[in-house]
């Protein structure tokens, strides 16, 4: 059975999608955005993700982040596993009952001076979710938010954006 395959692909060719053409345009601003966060940065920048209830599509276009496309971490923009080592927090979903106590923690161990981003509308606006027994709403009714990403779910690039008017905010009083 293997043998048949490798022979298939040995015929002909391992085949795969060409990148996908999103136009001069919008290459022009990823590069404007990778350019400006290098100079503003001059170090890395650590991300803490936290899902507070979210239905997952937010964290769909987070990943896409660190694929070879956008590669985020060419930046030095990293994701850590600890919010003690991260200087952002990137909350998406509406933040459920269950999950408010972890990210009123999640905030606390995060060192000085913090940012946080809320990402997708479910985060910004409560969604369709709004608030109720089983939801706090949106991010901001639980903890401070610096800057708001609208979508559902919000494009790679604007995540991007949202990224660097946070860090913005912090070189910039």
């Amino acid at each position: 059975m293997i043998w048949k395959t490798i022979w298939q692909i040995g015929k002909t060719g391992i085949r795969s999608e060409p990148a996908p053409d999103i136009g001069a345009a919008a290459q022009a601003e990823e590069s404007r955005i990778q350019t400006e966060l290098l100079a503003i940065l001059g170090q890395a920048l650590c991300i803490r993700q936290v899902d507070a209830g979210s239905c997952n599509g937010c964290e769909l276009e987070i990943n896409a982040l660190g694929n070879p496309y956008y590669n985020i971490e060419g930046l030095g923009i990293r994701f850590v596993a600890s919010p003690r080592h991260a200087d952002l927090l990137l909350v998406t979903g509406p933040v459920s009952r269950n999950m408010e106590v972890a990210l009123k923690r999640t905030y606390d161990a995060t060192p000085e001076p913090k940012l946080v981003v809320a990402v997708g509308d479910c985060a910004c606006d409560g969604g369709v979710f709004g608030e109720s027994y089983a939801s706090c709403g949106r991010v901001s009714n639980v903890i401070p938010v610096d800057v708001v990403v609208a979508g559902c779910p919000p494009e790679p690039v604007e995540i991007l954006r949202g990224i660097l008017t946070a860090v913005r905010r912090r070189i910039q009083p």
